[in-house]
């Protein structure tokens, strides 16, 4: 598949600057300009201002303009499918769950999140869910997505930042390891920040981004631990560690170095399917660059063992020494437009603005202050998103959920048994642009205003925190999730302790970040824009951010990371003769997640209009599967079909289903990682069955 930096043709006349704002789309947070026509569109540019993208776009956000004036927005409340009026929407919702906790208690209501919404937004639904409600059943769809990565970095360094160092800093390494990312696809403008010629991408498939390098390691699914363990090995037996470094900067590196001393290369190849001779030349890649980078994404990560998977990386990747010194380092490829931001400030069960733990009394005590409450009125933590999902409706679970950015129909693991807990609610209230499919199961819909028509920050990959300006009116009968929030506040009794105002709360949220450990209270709107974005921490009005963090020091208690011993262990569910073939899913370059907002775009659609089943040419004739065949695809959960296309980009063991349609999902597996919470996505096993021709 082909990605496209540059304009399509349709979009390529000359238009005057307009609002310079940013992507709704990935965590590269893209700049571009949006343009309101005469004949009321918004037609999109790129800025060539902003460092992640410089001047670049993807398919994706050249059309991002489309959705704004989409015939598939909604712009009516709905109550059981029902056109409503505002008034009457938001006080049924509110009455429905003041009536569910007076029988049930506070934690019979539910809030569920997203990755997408702005740093306001990710705020404001943490303290409703905790002031308004006094729920402590809270999370958000970003423990499906970078929440190992997440788990891994605090245990190593003592701090959570995607890319503890600016995207413009990959230019100076000589060589970076990329295991499980295709950025080709996810963020195409990331590539420009890539040097091939020193490029490793780890993957069980030939993707675009594999075919960009200079050494594709293509292991089997569920083996990238196994992998890096063996890179570890072969890193201290030929005489790469950092010596000075290990000695002055890491604690745990005799313990590491004893574990990995049984995952010689040989056995690794056993397990993983890389030949010995790649693994080396990896090794030998990265310890001769001079400026190194070890990065992880979500093929990575969306593992029941994906926190030690990503620990083992960051192991090597000290072994090296390279995190805190400039042009190297370790990083997470965060995903989602607010990835970052969205896990700082209160979406996540267990944590409180700035990066708070819940559980920490000096950290309840700072922001109960902010929020005028007392201490121990607020909850501590709750579940976790799988965890949430999977008690919905239960006898001991909650009976009201409110959910705000996220699709769980599509993008949740076992999704057909979460449709089913959905199902099984006495409320759901869901806010979107569009009926997606889980706002189809909906109470109470409620009509969202989109990223161009509402003004608030997010802070992208880099841990730089941009300014989204409002481009576009939205349409007539939309409310943005602030004043949806400071409706139903106002009707459960809470009025005055939520404005919608998005510079207001953002105020609020800055003064509930001091002096934790994700602090944004030096960053102010005036400063995001006179100095395109600013680095947290930022802890006062003269601090310029810190675009490099771990420069002198590891935010530990005494300044040196955590090397930590860490096993592989096989999938929680691995091939066997009734299910015979490892199942991987992953993104597209036409859409984005759940594809709620991508498949309706008609360039999008036109460009990927149905899932696909990916297979290798030996695994196809020994089925007997044709090109554009249907084929069924059973798992242990369920069952979904798509049409075959058969390449040699995929392992022979393995097949591969694009995720952003409801279907893949109900295969997935579950089960969790323990640490993160992070379900198996990546890797489950399956049977394969043709149930039509080709067309």
């Amino acid at each position: 598949m082909s990605f496209s930096l540059s304009a399509p043709a349709s979009v390529m006349s000359p238009l005057p600057e307009g609002t310079a704002t940013h992507c709704p789309y990935c965590a590269l947070q893209c700049g571009m300009h949006v343009t309101q026509t005469d004949l009321n569109q918004a037609e999109i540019t790129p800025r060539d201002d902003v460092p992640a993208n410089q001047g670049g776009l993807c398919q994706k956000g050249w059309t991002a303009g489309a959705l704004l004036r989409s015939p598939h927005r909604l712009t009516t409340p709905l109550i059981h499918g029902k056109p409503a009026g505002w008034d009457e929407a938001l006080g049924y919702a509110a009455s429905r769950i003041a009536r569910i906790q007076d029988a049930h208690g506070p934690d019979a209501v539910a809030v569920f999140g997203g990755g997408g919404l702005t740093n306001e937004k990710a705020y404001q639904l943490g303290k409703f869910a905790r002031v308004a409600l006094r729920t402590s059943q809270i999370d958000y769809n970003g423990r499906f997505c970078m929440s190992s990565a997440a788990a891994a970095t605090n245990r190593a360094f003592g701090l959570d930042r995607g890319l503890p160092f600016p995207i413009t800093d990959l230019g100076d390494a000589g060589a970076v390891l990329l295991a499980g990312g295709n950025v080709a696809e996810t963020m195409p403008p990331f590539v420009r920040h890539l040097n091939p010629a020193g490029l490793i991408v780890v993957d069980p498939r030939e993707t675009p981004t594999a075919r960009l390098a200079a050494l594709h390691l293509q292991n089997a699914p569920g083996t990238d631990l196994a992998l890096a363990l063996a890179l570890l090995h072969i890193a201290i037996a030929d005489g790469h560690v950092a010596e000075e470094y290990v000695a002055a900067r890491t604690t745990g590196f005799d313990a590491v170095r004893d574990s990995v001393s049984a995952w010689w290369p040989e056995r690794a190849e056993r397990v993983t399917g890389v030949p010995v001779a790649a693994m080396r030349q990896a090794v030998a890649m990265l310890a001769e660059a001079g400026n190194a980078v070890v990065l992880t994404g979500r093929g990575a990560e969306q593992h029941a063992k994906g926190t030690d998977t990503v620990t083992a990386y960051i192991n090597l990747a000290l072994t090296l020494g390279l995190p805190g010194r400039p042009g190297s380092g370790y990083g997470c490829v965060t995903g989602q437009g607010n990835g970052q931001g969205g896990r700082e400030h209160g979406q996540k069960a267990d944590q409180l603005p700035g990066y708070r733990k819940i559980d920490d009394p000096a950290a309840r005590a700072h922001v109960a202050a902010v929020w005028g409450v007392d201490p121990a009125d607020l909850p501590g933590p709750g579940r976790s998103a799988y965890e949430l999902l999977d008690a919905l409706g239960t006898p001991e679970g909650p009976k009201g959920l409110l959910l705000f950015g996220s699709n769980p129909v599509v993008s949740s693991p076992r999704s057909g048994h979460i449709a089913g807990r959905l199902a099984a609610l006495d409320l759901l209230v869901v806010a979107d642009l569009v009926l997606s499919d889980t706002a189809e199961l909906a109470t109470v819909v409620l009509p969202t205003a989109q990223w161009a028509e509402e003004a608030g920050t997010m802070t992208n990959l880099e841990g730089r925190v941009l300014l989204r300006r409002r481009a576009v009116a939205p349409p007539s009968g939309v409310r943005s999730d602030l004043e949806i929030l400071s409706g139903l506040a106002e009707r459960l009794g809470r009025g005055g302790s939520f404005p919608a105002d998005p510079r207001t709360v953002f105020d609020e949220l800055r003064r509930a970040s001091a002096g934790g450990p994700a602090d944004y209270s030096g960053i102010t709107y005036e400063k995001i824009a006179d100095q395109g974005g600013v680095f947290w921490p930022c802890p006062a009005d003269d601090h310029p951010g810190t675009p490099r963090i771990f420069l002198d020091r590891f935010p530990t208690p005494d300044g040196r990371a955590r090397m930590v011993v860490v096993d592989h262990r096989p999938p929680v569910e691995d091939v066997d003769a009734d299910y015979p073939y490892y199942l991987t899913t992953g993104r597209l370059l036409a859409h984005y997640q759940s594809g709620a907002q991508t498949r309706r775009v008609a360039d999008l659609t036109e460009a990927a209009p149905e899932p696909f089943l990916e297979l290798h040419p030996d695994l196809a004739d020994h089925l007997g599967i044709r090109p554009g065949d249907m084929v069924r695809v059973t798992g242990r959960r369920g069952v979904t079909e798509a049409t075959a296309r058969i390449s040699a980009a995929i392992r022979a063991d393995t097949v591969f289903l694009p995720f952003h349609w409801e279907g893949p999902n109900r295969l997935t597996n579950p089960a969790l990682d323990p640490v993160s919470r992070m379900p198996e996505f990546k890797v489950c096993a399956v049977n394969l069955a043709v149930v039509g021709g080709g067309r």
